[in-house]
């Protein structure tokens, strides 16, 4: 099994699950026993402060949108370019943390890049492998400016990853000059 950490998981036009449609993930994690990613394009109408003061006392800095990660439930979680507050480095630039320490500094800081997250999405052994198998999921490296920006992504990642999926189908000799004859 070739790990897929660190790429995007675009949810196909085929998958109709309300829990992904129209979907992008990051996968934070890829191994034999399962996967785990996060919905990097779900932001909820409260923001991390919002959500912040109603459960502690401390400073909280972020204006950002909290984002729902997906159907599993789990600790606030973040995605953050800090690498002395990482759990784990997911690609160079992007770190993952669900510690409460390391979730009080981000907060309270609020300067680099990070997401915050309720929930993540959550796959057991060679589930995610046969979804991807069935075309339900495409796959396509990620980009920081995708990771941490705030536009939807899902449109743009879609359409990218199908041209490139179909290009090896396309051989500009084998198109007629006559498209009629299609």
């Amino acid at each position: 099994m070739q790990s897929l950490q660190g790429q995007f998981l675009i949810a196909s036009r085929k998958l109709n699950d309300s829990n992904f449609f129209r979907t992008v993930v990051l996968l934070v994690q890829h191994r034999e026993e399962g996967a785990m990613g996060l919905i990097v394009n779900r932001p909820l109408q409260t923001t991390v402060r919002e959500a912040w003061e109603q459960v502690s006392d401390e400073a909280c800095a972020c204006q950002a949108p909290l984002h729902q990660g997906g159907p599993c439930e789990g600790p606030l979680m973040a995605i953050h370019n800090d690498d002395s507050l990482s759990e784990l480095e997911i690609i160079p630039g992007v770190h993952f943390t669900t510690s409460r320490e390391s979730i009080e500094d981000l907060v309270a800081q609020a300067n680099g890049r990070s997401k915050f997250f309720i929930g993540y999405a959550g796959w057991s052994a060679g589930q995610l492998e046969a979804e991807i198998e069935e075309g339900s999921w495409l796959t396509a490296p990620v980009t920081l400016d995708q990771v941490y920006g705030d536009e939807d992504g899902w449109e743009s990642l879609s359409k990218t990853v199908s041209r490139a999926a179909a290009y090896p189908w396309l051989d500009p000799k084998l198109i007629p000059d006559d498209p009629s004859v299609n």
